[in-house]
Protein backbone atom coordinates (compact mmCIF):
# COMPACT_ATOMS: atom_id res chain seq x y z
CA UNK A 1 0.00 0.00 0.00
CA UNK A 2 2.92 2.46 0.85
CA UNK A 3 4.98 1.88 -2.70
CA UNK A 4 0.87 2.63 -4.05
CA UNK A 5 0.42 5.83 -2.02
CA UNK A 6 4.33 6.76 -3.38
CA UNK A 7 3.59 6.07 -7.23
CA UNK A 8 0.05 8.20 -6.45
CA UNK A 9 1.75 10.61 -4.85
CA UNK A 10 4.30 11.33 -7.62
CA UNK A 11 2.00 11.55 -10.43
CA UNK A 12 -0.19 14.78 -8.25
CA UNK A 13 3.11 16.42 -7.69
CA UNK A 14 4.06 16.02 -11.16
CA UNK A 15 0.27 17.40 -12.03
CA UNK A 16 0.81 21.10 -11.35
CA UNK A 17 4.55 21.25 -13.37
CA UNK A 18 2.86 19.46 -16.41
CA UNK A 19 0.10 21.99 -16.54
CA UNK A 20 2.51 24.68 -15.76
CA UNK A 21 4.66 24.06 -18.58
CA UNK A 22 1.86 23.74 -20.84
CA UNK A 23 0.39 26.93 -20.03
CA UNK A 24 3.52 28.61 -20.66
CA UNK A 25 3.74 27.26 -24.01
CA UNK A 26 0.58 28.05 -24.96
CA UNK A 27 0.71 31.56 -23.30
CA UNK A 28 4.32 32.12 -25.41
CA UNK A 29 2.67 31.01 -29.02
CA UNK A 30 -0.27 33.44 -28.56
CA UNK A 31 2.13 35.77 -27.04
CA UNK A 32 3.70 35.69 -30.80
CA UNK A 33 0.48 36.51 -32.41
CA UNK A 34 0.07 39.40 -35.19
CA UNK A 35 -3.23 40.81 -34.41
CA UNK A 36 -3.30 43.44 -31.88
CA UNK A 37 -5.46 43.29 -28.64
CA UNK A 38 -6.18 46.98 -28.54
CA UNK A 39 -7.06 47.59 -31.73
CA UNK A 40 -9.69 44.58 -31.74
CA UNK A 41 -11.10 45.74 -29.19
CA UNK A 42 -11.36 49.68 -29.76
CA UNK A 43 -12.03 48.94 -33.68
CA UNK A 44 -9.99 50.54 -36.47
CA UNK A 45 -10.95 54.31 -35.74
CA UNK A 46 -9.46 54.20 -32.41
CA UNK A 47 -6.71 56.53 -31.61
CA UNK A 48 -3.23 56.23 -30.95
CA UNK A 49 -3.86 57.68 -27.54
CA UNK A 50 -6.94 55.35 -26.97
CA UNK A 51 -4.86 52.66 -28.01
CA UNK A 52 -1.85 53.71 -25.63
CA UNK A 53 -4.49 53.97 -22.95
CA UNK A 54 -5.91 50.53 -22.91
CA UNK A 55 -2.88 48.80 -23.31
CA UNK A 56 -1.72 50.41 -20.42
CA UNK A 57 -4.76 49.86 -18.40
CA UNK A 58 -4.82 45.91 -19.48
CA UNK A 59 -0.84 45.41 -18.88
CA UNK A 60 -0.28 44.73 -22.44
CA UNK A 61 2.87 47.08 -22.51
CA UNK A 62 4.91 44.83 -19.69
CA UNK A 63 7.29 42.30 -20.50
CA UNK A 64 5.90 38.80 -21.27
CA UNK A 65 7.54 37.38 -18.08
CA UNK A 66 4.93 39.70 -15.64
CA UNK A 67 2.41 39.06 -18.05
CA UNK A 68 2.53 35.27 -17.80
CA UNK A 69 2.90 35.28 -14.21
CA UNK A 70 0.26 37.62 -13.66
CA UNK A 71 -2.00 35.17 -15.77
CA UNK A 72 -1.13 32.74 -13.53
CA UNK A 73 -2.01 34.14 -10.77
CA UNK A 74 -5.37 35.02 -12.53
CA UNK A 75 -5.31 30.94 -13.27
CA UNK A 76 -4.92 30.03 -9.79
CA UNK A 77 -8.15 31.86 -8.88
CA UNK A 78 -10.04 30.36 -11.98
CA UNK A 79 -9.40 33.72 -14.13
CA UNK A 80 -8.90 33.23 -17.65
CA UNK A 81 -9.10 36.90 -18.59
CA UNK A 82 -11.67 38.34 -20.21
CA UNK A 83 -12.76 38.73 -24.44
CA UNK A 84 -12.83 41.54 -26.00
CA UNK A 85 -16.04 42.11 -25.69
CA UNK A 86 -15.66 42.32 -21.56
CA UNK A 87 -17.28 38.61 -21.35
CA UNK A 88 -15.27 36.39 -18.52
CA UNK A 89 -13.95 33.77 -20.21
CA UNK A 90 -13.99 31.43 -17.32
CA UNK A 91 -17.98 32.34 -17.93
CA UNK A 92 -17.79 30.87 -20.78
CA UNK A 93 -15.76 27.87 -20.42
CA UNK A 94 -18.07 27.07 -17.58
CA UNK A 95 -20.88 27.10 -20.10
CA UNK A 96 -19.47 25.01 -22.70
CA UNK A 97 -17.10 22.85 -21.10
CA UNK A 98 -19.56 20.30 -19.68
CA UNK A 99 -20.89 19.72 -23.35
CA UNK A 100 -17.81 18.73 -24.62
CA UNK A 101 -17.17 16.89 -21.51
CA UNK A 102 -20.29 14.77 -22.21
CA UNK A 103 -19.96 14.30 -25.07
CA UNK A 104 -16.38 13.13 -24.96
CA UNK A 105 -17.08 10.67 -22.15
CA UNK A 106 -20.22 9.68 -23.73
CA UNK A 107 -18.39 8.81 -26.97
CA UNK A 108 -15.73 7.10 -25.13
CA UNK A 109 -17.35 5.11 -23.01
CA UNK A 110 -19.67 3.10 -26.20
CA UNK A 111 -16.66 2.90 -27.63
CA UNK A 112 -14.69 0.97 -24.78
CA UNK A 113 -17.63 -1.28 -24.40
CA UNK A 114 -17.76 -2.07 -28.01
CA UNK A 115 -13.99 -2.51 -28.13
CA UNK A 116 -13.41 -4.79 -24.85
CA UNK A 117 -16.63 -6.92 -26.29
CA UNK A 118 -15.05 -7.46 -29.82
CA UNK A 119 -11.45 -7.64 -28.80
CA UNK A 120 -12.75 -10.18 -26.06
CA UNK A 121 -14.62 -12.11 -28.19
CA UNK A 122 -11.89 -12.16 -31.06
CA UNK A 123 -9.31 -13.24 -29.15
CA UNK A 124 -11.71 -16.16 -27.51
CA UNK A 125 -12.56 -17.25 -31.18
CA UNK A 126 -9.15 -16.08 -33.15
CA UNK A 127 -8.48 -17.14 -35.99
CA UNK A 128 -11.73 -18.21 -36.94
CA UNK A 129 -14.74 -16.35 -38.58
CA UNK A 130 -15.61 -14.30 -35.81
CA UNK A 131 -12.16 -13.36 -35.02
CA UNK A 132 -11.99 -12.37 -39.18
CA UNK A 133 -15.15 -10.35 -39.35
CA UNK A 134 -14.41 -8.18 -36.03
CA UNK A 135 -10.68 -7.83 -37.65
CA UNK A 136 -12.53 -6.05 -40.83
CA UNK A 137 -15.03 -4.32 -38.50
CA UNK A 138 -12.22 -2.60 -36.36
CA UNK A 139 -9.81 -1.76 -39.74
CA UNK A 140 -13.31 -0.12 -41.05
CA UNK A 141 -14.09 1.49 -37.89
CA UNK A 142 -10.20 3.21 -37.16
CA UNK A 143 -10.30 4.30 -41.02
CA UNK A 144 -13.19 6.12 -40.68
CA UNK A 145 -12.57 9.84 -40.24
CA UNK A 146 -15.36 11.01 -37.32
CA UNK A 147 -16.70 14.30 -39.22
CA UNK A 148 -17.12 11.88 -42.51
CA UNK A 149 -19.54 9.50 -40.09
CA UNK A 150 -21.36 12.16 -38.79
CA UNK A 151 -22.34 13.87 -42.18
CA UNK A 152 -23.22 10.61 -42.98
CA UNK A 153 -25.20 9.85 -40.34
CA UNK A 154 -26.82 13.25 -40.94
CA UNK A 155 -27.49 12.45 -44.52
CA UNK A 156 -29.17 8.81 -43.35
CA UNK A 157 -30.87 9.18 -39.87
CA UNK A 158 -32.03 12.78 -39.36
CA UNK A 159 -34.76 14.76 -39.21
CA UNK A 160 -33.16 16.98 -42.99
CA UNK A 161 -34.82 16.04 -45.99
CA UNK A 162 -34.29 12.14 -47.11
CA UNK A 163 -33.48 10.95 -44.06
CA UNK A 164 -35.32 8.54 -41.84
CA UNK A 165 -36.01 11.21 -39.04
CA UNK A 166 -34.58 9.07 -35.80
CA UNK A 167 -32.57 12.17 -34.60
CA UNK A 168 -31.77 16.04 -34.83
CA UNK A 169 -29.21 16.88 -37.93
CA UNK A 170 -28.93 20.20 -35.64
CA UNK A 171 -28.71 19.53 -31.56
CA UNK A 172 -30.57 21.39 -29.30
CA UNK A 173 -29.45 20.86 -26.28
CA UNK A 174 -31.19 19.34 -23.13
CA UNK A 175 -30.06 18.34 -20.23
CA UNK A 176 -30.12 14.91 -18.74
CA UNK A 177 -32.19 15.66 -15.68
CA UNK A 178 -35.23 17.83 -17.36
CA UNK A 179 -35.84 15.26 -20.53
CA UNK A 180 -33.58 11.77 -20.27
CA UNK A 181 -35.43 10.62 -23.37
CA UNK A 182 -34.96 13.61 -25.52
CA UNK A 183 -31.12 13.81 -23.78
CA UNK A 184 -30.05 10.63 -25.43
CA UNK A 185 -31.86 11.04 -28.84
CA UNK A 186 -30.11 14.30 -29.04
CA UNK A 187 -25.99 12.94 -28.65
CA UNK A 188 -26.88 9.52 -29.86
CA UNK A 189 -25.25 10.64 -32.97
CA UNK A 190 -22.32 13.36 -31.95
CA UNK A 191 -21.30 10.17 -29.24
CA UNK A 192 -21.26 7.24 -31.71
CA UNK A 193 -19.19 9.40 -34.41
CA UNK A 194 -16.41 9.89 -31.74
CA UNK A 195 -17.26 6.32 -30.30
CA UNK A 196 -16.57 3.95 -34.01
CA UNK A 197 -12.59 5.26 -34.20
CA UNK A 198 -11.62 4.83 -29.98
CA UNK A 199 -13.97 1.19 -30.77
CA UNK A 200 -11.27 0.46 -34.16
CA UNK A 201 -8.32 1.57 -32.49
CA UNK A 202 -9.09 -0.17 -28.80
CA UNK A 203 -10.35 -3.62 -30.59
CA UNK A 204 -7.30 -4.60 -31.80
CA UNK A 205 -5.50 -3.75 -28.93
CA UNK A 206 -7.45 -5.24 -26.74
CA UNK A 207 -7.61 -8.59 -28.92
CA UNK A 208 -3.71 -8.93 -28.64
CA UNK A 209 -3.65 -8.28 -25.09
CA UNK A 210 -5.89 -11.17 -24.36
CA UNK A 211 -4.41 -13.09 -26.80
CA UNK A 212 -0.90 -12.66 -25.01
CA UNK A 213 -3.01 -13.66 -21.35
CA UNK A 214 -4.56 -16.48 -22.76
CA UNK A 215 -1.11 -17.95 -23.80
CA UNK A 216 0.73 -17.75 -20.47
CA UNK A 217 1.33 -20.82 -18.57
CA UNK A 218 -1.28 -20.08 -15.52
CA UNK A 219 -3.94 -20.17 -17.36
CA UNK A 220 -3.32 -23.44 -18.79
CA UNK A 221 -2.10 -24.48 -15.44
CA UNK A 222 -5.70 -22.84 -13.70
CA UNK A 223 -7.93 -25.18 -16.12
CA UNK A 224 -5.51 -28.03 -15.44
CA UNK A 225 -6.23 -27.73 -12.00
CA UNK A 226 -10.50 -28.00 -12.71
CA UNK A 227 -10.69 -23.92 -12.71
CA UNK A 228 -13.66 -23.84 -15.03
CA UNK A 229 -12.55 -21.28 -18.28
CA UNK A 230 -15.00 -18.54 -17.64
CA UNK A 231 -13.62 -18.07 -14.28
CA UNK A 232 -9.83 -17.84 -15.44
CA UNK A 233 -10.72 -15.39 -17.89
CA UNK A 234 -13.56 -13.18 -15.92
CA UNK A 235 -11.35 -13.03 -12.65
CA UNK A 236 -7.59 -13.27 -14.16
CA UNK A 237 -7.42 -12.67 -17.96
CA UNK A 238 -9.87 -10.16 -18.54
CA UNK A 239 -7.99 -8.18 -15.78
CA UNK A 240 -4.47 -8.82 -16.62
CA UNK A 241 -5.35 -7.80 -20.23
CA UNK A 242 -7.05 -4.75 -19.61
CA UNK A 243 -3.49 -3.12 -18.47
CA UNK A 244 -2.45 -2.21 -22.14
CA UNK A 245 -5.75 -0.72 -23.24
CA UNK A 246 -5.46 1.33 -20.33
CA UNK A 247 -2.34 3.01 -21.46
CA UNK A 248 -3.78 3.67 -24.55
CA UNK A 249 -7.15 5.02 -23.36
CA UNK A 250 -5.07 7.77 -22.05
CA UNK A 251 -3.47 8.54 -25.23
CA UNK A 252 -7.62 7.99 -26.80
CA UNK A 253 -8.96 10.62 -24.51
CA UNK A 254 -7.44 13.56 -26.48
CA UNK A 255 -8.39 12.55 -29.61
CA UNK A 256 -11.72 12.28 -28.85
CA UNK A 257 -12.07 15.53 -27.20
CA UNK A 258 -10.29 16.62 -30.33
CA UNK A 259 -12.68 15.16 -32.35
CA UNK A 260 -15.90 16.36 -30.15
CA UNK A 261 -14.71 20.16 -30.72
CA UNK A 262 -15.21 19.16 -34.57
CA UNK A 263 -17.98 16.96 -33.98
CA UNK A 264 -20.12 20.02 -32.03
CA UNK A 265 -19.36 22.51 -35.06
CA UNK A 266 -21.08 19.71 -37.02
CA UNK A 267 -23.93 19.55 -35.06
CA UNK A 268 -24.25 23.11 -34.31
CA UNK A 269 -23.59 22.48 -30.05
CA UNK A 270 -22.54 24.96 -28.38
CA UNK A 271 -19.70 23.84 -26.80
CA UNK A 272 -15.86 24.56 -26.51
CA UNK A 273 -15.68 24.36 -30.48
CA UNK A 274 -17.98 26.79 -31.10
CA UNK A 275 -16.07 28.73 -28.17
CA UNK A 276 -13.10 28.85 -29.78
CA UNK A 277 -14.43 28.75 -33.48
CA UNK A 278 -15.86 31.68 -32.17
CA UNK A 279 -12.62 32.93 -30.98
CA UNK A 280 -10.79 32.50 -34.20
CA UNK A 281 -13.38 34.35 -36.58
CA UNK A 282 -13.02 37.40 -33.86
CA UNK A 283 -9.79 37.16 -33.71
CA UNK A 284 -9.64 37.54 -29.99
CA UNK A 285 -6.50 35.69 -28.58
CA UNK A 286 -8.36 35.38 -25.13
CA UNK A 287 -10.87 33.54 -25.78
CA UNK A 288 -8.16 31.73 -27.74
CA UNK A 289 -6.03 30.89 -25.03
CA UNK A 290 -8.45 30.43 -22.46
CA UNK A 291 -9.93 27.36 -24.38
CA UNK A 292 -6.56 25.87 -25.12
CA UNK A 293 -5.41 25.59 -22.07
CA UNK A 294 -8.50 24.91 -20.45
CA UNK A 295 -8.67 21.37 -23.04
CA UNK A 296 -5.14 21.37 -22.36
CA UNK A 297 -5.25 21.10 -18.64
CA UNK A 298 -8.32 18.88 -19.04
CA UNK A 299 -6.57 16.35 -20.78
CA UNK A 300 -3.21 16.23 -18.69
CA UNK A 301 -6.19 15.27 -15.63
CA UNK A 302 -7.90 12.95 -17.50
CA UNK A 303 -4.11 11.23 -18.69
CA UNK A 304 -2.83 11.20 -14.18
CA UNK A 305 -6.45 9.89 -13.59
CA UNK A 306 -5.52 7.03 -16.26
CA UNK A 307 -2.31 6.48 -14.84
CA UNK A 308 -3.88 5.92 -11.12
CA UNK A 309 -6.33 3.53 -12.54
CA UNK A 310 -2.86 1.56 -14.43
CA UNK A 311 -1.46 1.66 -11.15
CA UNK A 312 -4.57 -0.20 -9.34
CA UNK A 313 -5.07 -2.42 -12.06
CA UNK A 314 -1.43 -3.90 -12.44
CA UNK A 315 -0.21 -5.42 -9.22
CA UNK A 316 2.92 -5.43 -10.51
CA UNK A 317 3.39 -1.49 -10.72
CA UNK A 318 2.63 -1.30 -7.05
CA UNK A 319 5.66 -3.39 -5.82
CA UNK A 320 7.93 -1.50 -7.79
Amino acid sequence: MSNLIRLLGRRIIALPIMVLGVTLLVFIVMSLSAADPARLALGESATPQALNNYREAQGLNDPTYVRFFRYISGLVQGDLGSSFTGVPISQMVAQNFPKTLQLTFIGLAVGVTLAVIMGVLAALFRERWPDQVIRLISIAALATPSFWLALLMIQAFSNISGGLGWFPAVVNWIPFTQDPAGYVNMIFMPAIAIAVPTMGSLTRVVRTSMVEELDRDYVRTAIGAGVPKSVVISRNVLRNALITPLTVLGLRVGYAMGGAVVIEMIFNIQGMGQLIFQGITRNDINIVQGVTITVAIAFIVINVIVDVLYVIVNPRIRSI
